[in-house]
């Protein structure tokens, strides 16, 4: 809900458009949407951290276009430091292995002994693409299996944004928390690199798996929508499989949302890293057991971070407490109580209450 300001100029009439909607802003939208749709067929799909921050920069220049410049420039202000940690992730993982041959039969019999009971001893990869895995037919759920894939590219990035425009201390736990489980993944693919199902299967371990994840888009005439994340997987470290930060990431946006939504909704946004289970299973990029370990982790990042919040929160409040004390006055924290209050407000705007 926009709040409400108090002006100077008289108020504007019942015709006139408000700054930030209207006319302009659908206007402003349907450009972007079109130029991203000519790029996506003509470049591909935004799979890479700064091509996808252009879009969503434009984006939203677009959605506030009425706004001064100097409010888009504090986006990119904000948000370059995060796209160039991102890159530089990006850029590490593909020394990750140094040379080490990477681990892989762990990573198989730990699948077979969780799902063996179910799939006759095969990992579950296997599994699923002997009974719905056709080379000569690109099925219906390829389709979606590929649209699912390519939104761990930009659904963070896009959860992120809305948060940056409606409530900046929420962006702010947000990235925290995100950075922290890039770092927690980039970490173990150093000390434990480890290989997907394909690689697998190119290396004599397992059958053979077809890595199918973008094979989709070709069946509804996108041709061009894979290019980038066909080449990137190309350049891409293969032995950073451990832990599965695609559904590490599709888990993340699911519970840092959860507790802003209604109860009834939360099946259908758990649906979200189920579906991205199962489809980085299906299409060899990810065993069952990365999965298990790309969870654990999104559990550690909240545990981690949420401490070292209330650690500094109550630091604060401590040194805040301090000289009030030694002047003999009640201790006050004027910056607390305004931190608090610019909290409720903007959770208030930038989120519903969770209804039960």
């Amino acid at each position: 809900m926009a709040e409400l300001t108090q002006s100077p100029t008289p108020a504007p009439d019942a015709t006139t458009e408000s700054p930030d909607g209207g006319r302009r802003r659908v206007i402003a939208m349907t450009i972007w949407g079109v130029a991203f749709v000519v790029a996506w067929l003509a470049i591909g799909l935004p799979t890479d951290p700064a091509y996808a921050f252009l879009w969503i920069w434009a984006g939203t220049v677009a959605w506030n276009s009425a706004r001064p410049w100097r409010s888009h420039l504090q986006f990119a202000r904000d948000w370059i430091p995060v796209v160039l940690l991102l890159a530089a992730y990006n850029l590490s993982r593909g020394f990750a292995d140094n040379g080490a041959t990477p681990h892989a039969m762990e990573l198989i019999v730990a699948d077979r002994f969780l799902t063996g009971w179910l799939t006759g001893g095969e990992v579950p990869t296997i599994w699923l693409q002997e009974r719905l895995y056709d080379a000569s037919e690109v099925r219906w759920w390829d389709v979606l299996v590929s649209w699912i894939y390519f939104s761990h590219f930009v659904a963070t990035f896009a959860a992120a944004a809305v948060l940056w425009m409606r409530n900046r201390r929420r962006w702010i736990a947000y990235m925290s928390r995100w950075g922290f489980l890039c770092a927690a993944g980039l970490v173990t693919y150093f000390a434990y690199p480890a290989a997907p199902p394909w690689w697998a299967a190119q290396n004599g371990l397992l059958t053979e798996v077809a890595r199918i994840s973008t094979r989709g888009w070709k069946e509804i005439g996108m041709h061009g929508a894979g290019n980038l994340l066909n080449a990137g997987q190309i350049a891409s470290n293969p032995v950073a499989a451990m832990p599965s930060l695609h559904t590490a990431f599709a888990l993340f946006v699911v519970l840092f949302f959860m507790r802003s939504v209604r109860k009834r909704w939360w099946p259908l946004m758990l649906a979200y890293p189920l579906a991205m289970t199962f489809t980085l299973m299906y299409s060899g990029e990810h065993y069952l057991i990365d999965v298990l370990v790309g969870w654990a982790y999104v559990g550690m990042t909240f545990l981690v971070v949420g401490l070292a919040e209330r650690w500094w929160a109550a630091r604060r409040a401590r040194r805040a407490g301090e000289p009030a004390a030694a002047a003999g006055a009640p201790p006050a924290d004027d910056d607390t109580a305004a931190d608090t209050t610019d909290r409720v407000a903007g959770d208030r705007d930038a989120v519903p209450a969770e209804r039960r």
